[in-house]
């Protein structure tokens, strides 16, 4: 039965996005079925893997309204064994259209119902928000990972969303649970990087993942050329790191 892990942290520009696009691709190459799925409305997953997001005749949008069918709107990357449900800004109305929808934290776990399984792994790549989407998110899935920057403004806010992840637990998804914390921009010559990762190794203890991806200037460079860091620039200090965290990913998954 395939696993959904969202990739989630309330805070922007922590390396979500690149996280999931990155270990997905190395996952993908070690022979896993996966699905990626954009629930950011900036849709940044989406283009990051070559994809017009503006062109989209289907989008996780239509799935999610009922719109268009999973068929419709999944996607296939130019990598074997990757998909992606792609999003634009479109998704960002969703969080007022479903205001006044019954049960509306559950409409993307419909959404997924008898295509999960499809897959060895569904990574979402969530909002820098608690909203709605997240949430669907966070209900959706059977797990979390968190990607957390090495700053001190990073740890502000870790409470609330721990605290949301323990209330959708007691109240709607019984099984989820935090698989893992990746330390993003990593950068260990600062002194407050050091310090603020040895606060969230207390916090999180073994889940923190043993590599930290480093910040470096081909990570930013790949998504504007449309490919993960595997086909830009596989060598570089982004790259193998990478390709480390998504072998940790893969021994936490069994």
């Amino acid at each position: 039965m395939g696993k959904i892990i969202a990739f989630s942290n309330q805070k922007g520009g922590v390396g979500k996005t690149t996280t999931v696009l990155n270990v997905a691709d190395y996952v993908a190459r070690a022979g896993k079925r996966v699905l990626m799925i954009d629930i950011d409305p900036q849709g940044n997953l989406t283009s990051g893997y070559g994809i017009e997001k503006n062109k989209l005749e289907n989008s996780l949008y239509d799935l999610m309204t009922g719109e268009a069918s999973f068929k419709e709107v999944v996607t296939r990357t130019a990598y074997e064994n990757l998909d992606i449900l792609p999003c634009n800004m479109d998704l960002a109305s969703l969080e007022v259209e479903l205001s006044s929808v019954p049960n509306r934290t559950l409409v993307l776990a419909k959404s997924l119902k008898g295509h999960v399984d499809d897959y060895d792994f569904v990574m979402i790549d969530c909002p820098p928000s608690l909203g709605v989407l997240t949430l669907n998110a966070l209900c959706a899935c059977d797990g979390v990972v968190v990607p957390i920057q090495s700053e001190f403004f990073a740890l502000e806010g870790l409470s609330q969303l721990m605290n949301s992840i323990k209330l959708v637990k007691e109240r709607v998804n019984p099984k989820i649970k935090v698989y893992g914390v990746i330390l993003t921009m990593y950068d260990g010559r600062s002194l407050m990087a050091r310090q603020v990762t040895e606060e969230i190794k207390k916090y999180f203890g073994a889940k923190v993942f043993e590599v930290p991806a480093p910040r470096n200037i081909k990570l930013c460079e790949s998504p504007s050329f449309g490919v993960p860091i595997s086909q830009h620039a596989p060598k570089s200090r982004g790259g193998v790191a990478y390709q480390k965290i998504a072998e940790e990913f893969l021994r936490r998954m069994d």
